[in-house]
């Protein structure tokens, strides 16, 4: 599975509007199109799983996940802020590029964990952060990851 196959442009967003860490997350939950209760339990399991260590992984980049019943299945979203948040990333710079990931609890293609990695992979590639930042539309995106992304 490749990360691009993911990703629509629905659930690209460019100019996240949120200023902290909770409006970010509830912003992305947002991008999944789930109804408003499936919503709030959805942003309360991130927060909860923020708690136990920010998904900061660096260079302007975080990858907030968890697992919850309100999928049936994989679902990602990307969402971009120029200004960047303090988002307590783990090199505690400013994170400009969030890529949500939600599985459900019994996913049957297991492709939690390996999706995880792959966009750890691609944010890790020293032109990518730039690259992002630079982007105009959510096709873009789209074309960015079918360019480096496995």
């Amino acid at each position: 599975m490749r990360l691009r196959d993911l990703f629509t442009t629905d659930v690209v967003k460019l100019d996240v509007e949120g200023e902290a860490k909770d409006d970010i997350l509830k912003e992305l939950v947002g991008l999944l199109g789930l109804d408003e209760k499936s919503e709030a339990i959805l942003f309360k399991t991130l927060k909860r799983r923020e708690n136990l260590g920010s998904t900061g992984i660096g260079k302007g980049i975080a990858i907030p996940h968890c697992r919850s019943l309100v999928v049936n299945r994989l679902r990602l979203a990307y969402g971009r802020k120029p200004s960047g948040v303090d988002f307590n990333a783990i090199d505690s710079a400013p994170v400009h590029n969030f890529f949500l990931i939600v599985a459900p609890p019994l996913e049957v293609s297991n492709q939690y964990l390996p999706v995880l990695g792959k966009i750890a992979q691609f944010a890790k590639d020293a032109e990518v952060p730039d690259q992002l930042l630079d982007l105009d539309k959510p096709e873009e995106f789209l074309a960015l990851l079918d360019e480096k992304a496995t």
